[in-house]
């Protein structure tokens, strides 16, 4: 860094040419790029500060030239007196790198486009149309994954929906499985359009009701008579206090603020806050139902009466979110299973004694459940929801009782159950065993066939009641049934049922009117006008029953005429009439 001192001679301009052409440097007017920053201070004497930037072109030894910026700070003063030739002290700054100059100016660029990016991002993501056309592929998907059975092999769909036939002509297993529209509800498809959906309702929360609600909650006054008139609703009281007018605001409901003359008063806020609250409700139902298709355990069995099952061995995850507990080690016992019948004979519902043992065999819980009855522990719900028979036990001829294992039939049609077993009669060895067939539709009774297939009787379980078939003496000891148990762990139905209270109590509260009014005091007189953002039919009739409540002014123009109406007054009272 150089230092250059001018002290002025008999020409100070000759002197700094003579000082300044030696440096092989040629004097630069001030071009574009150029900037003088000054500060000018008359105290003593005329100082002014100053800084000068400005491009130079400078010699080299052998010719060339370059275009270098160069910075100039110094301090010029001038004294008031004219005798005294100014002395010009100047620092000459360090030469800049031209390069370094421009990536801090493209790396500045760089940065606003950075800034101007998520604006962009959020105009985008708030669009009204690209929300509604997410919400109707949401709901299509959902209708899809009803459509398409959930959860079951490749050769359930592979036959379901096959290449030689496909389904509108070109919709065949290949979408099913490649999109994963087996397990709708948790695929990427779907995932990632309910994501966009909610980066949509919380961009639009934030570019547009917030702000809308800042402005609500601005105190506004209007101290013009003719914009107050202008408004959705305007009146003006002949003879009335502004004053009153907000006491009568105050007891029916709104925020009065006044200045001076002015009045501004507003009612039904909280309506300005629903629509934020909507959707964060609605953001909480679709993360509640995320996490629900992600991260929970689904399993289902069914377990004869007597037996258990262990609550892991039976729950498999859904999702990738998906984490077991400590209650998944618990052993489930089925104690009983029993049902309810209408006079007609049909079940009208069946029950399952439960009891749920930790790892030391300790019985933690137990209930009997039915259907629309579970039991809840540790976070797994365990639902009643299907039936069978497992087992006849009979005695042959006094001896067993033995087990005979019940099969389900098929049925022609219909949602009537019937469970079958044989018992042998004759040589097993024989290539044509022949014996005593067992049909049961419920746990009351038994139909018993010989062995021609012949219908040889009915008996119920536990009625001890023996029947002889083909010399055969049989005794229906017990059915025993099994219970169809569903099982599951949700840790989104909480956060699903808070987000459905919330949207109903947020749209109550979204019809609430927004309600504003002002008011100006003219003389004897005063202007009122006011806007509402809902029932705007109603709201003129509300502002007048407002209105009709201010009392008006009365004005006595002397002394003497008020104590007359006051005397009047006395007369009226001392006759007995009303005044």
């Amino acid at each position: 860094m150089a230092t250059l001192k001018i002290s002025t001679k008999p020409s100070t301009m000759a002197y700094m040419q003579s000082q300044i052409h030696p440096l092989n440097l040629k004097p630069c007017p001030l071009i574009h790029n150029s900037r003088t920053l000054g500060v000018y201070n008359n105290k003593g004497g005329r100082t002014f500060s100053f800084t000068l930037t400005c491009k130079l072109k400078v010699k080299t030894v052998k010719g060339t030239e370059t275009n270098n910026e160069k910075s100039v700070s110094g301090q010029i003063t001038v004294p008031d007196s004219d005798s005294a030739p100014p002395i010009i002290e100047a620092e000459e700054g360090s030469i800049g790198n031209v390069e370094k100059k421009m990536e801090q100016k493209n790396s500045v660029s760089g940065s606003g486009m950075f800034k101007k990016l998520p604006r962009k991002v959020l105009g985008i993501l708030s669009n009204l149309p690209l929300a509604i056309a997410e919400m109707f592929a949401v709901a299509g998907l959902m209708a899809l994954g009803t459509f398409i059975d959930q959860g079951e092999a490749p050769d359930y769909y592979f036959q379901k929906f096959p290449d030689d036939h496909p389904f509108l002509g070109f919709f065949s297993w290949r979408w099913v499985l490649t999109l994963g529209f087996d397990h709708m509800f948790s695929s990427p498809v779907f995932l990632g359009t309910l994501t966009l959906l909610g980066a949509s309702l919380m961009a639009c929360t934030y570019t547009t009701q917030i702000p809308l609600v800042k402005v609500a909650r601005r105190w506004s006054f209007l101290n013009s008579a003719e914009t107050i008139r202008k408004q959705e609703y305007a009146d003006t009281l002949p003879r009335a206090s502004v004053k009153d007018l907000g006491v009568i605001l105050m007891g029916n409901g709104y925020e009065v603020f006044s200045k001076g003359p002015a009045l501004y008063a507003f009612k039904g806020l909280a309506g300005r806050f629903a629509p934020i609250g909507v959707h964060l409700s609605l953001l909480l139902v679709m993360s509640g139902g995320t996490l629900s298709a992600t991260g929970s355990f689904r399993g289902a069995v069914t377990v004869p009466q007597g037996l258990n099952f262990v609550v892991g061995d039976v729950l498999s995850p859904s999702g990738f979110l998906s984490t077991p507990s400590d209650a998944f080690s618990t052993e489930v016992h089925v104690n009983r299973f029993s049902m309810d019948y209408y006079d007609s004979g049909e079940v009208s519902q069946f029950h399952t004694d439960l009891s749920l043992y930790d790892l030391n065999g300790k019985e933690v819980m137990r209930k009997t459940i039915s259907v629309n009855d579970p039991l809840r522990y540790g976070g797994i719900t365990i639902y009643q929801t299907d039936w069978s028979i497992s087992a006849l036990q009979v005695l042959k001829d006094g001896e067993g009782p033995f087990n005979l294992a019940m099969a389900p039939l098929q049925m022609n049609g219909g949602d009537k159950k019937l469970f079958g077993t044989f018992l042998p009669v004759e040589d097993g060895d024989s290539p044509n065993v022949k014996g005593i067939s067992m049909l049961a539709r419920d746990l009351q009774s038994v139909i018993l066939y010989d062995k021609q297939g012949k219908f040889a009787g009915v008996r119920r379980p536990n009625s001890k009641l023996p029947i002889e078939i083909d010399g055969t003496k049989i005794v229906i000891v017990d059915a025993i049934g099994s219970s169809g148990l569903d099982l599951k762990t949700d840790p989104g139905v909480p956060v699903v049922y808070a987000g459905f209270g919330a949207l109903m109590l947020t749209t109550c509260i979204s019809y609430l009117s927004h309600t504003q009014l002002w008011a100006l005091q003219d003389g004897t007189s005063v202007v009122v006008g006011g806007k509402t953002n809902r029932a705007k039919g109603e709201f003129p009739d509300a502002i007048n029953r407002l209105l009709d409540q201010v009392p008006e002014l009365v004005e006595l123009s002397s002394p003497k005429e008020s104590d007359s109406l006051m005397a009047s007054k006395l007369e009226l009272e001392r006759t007995g009439l009303d005044v």
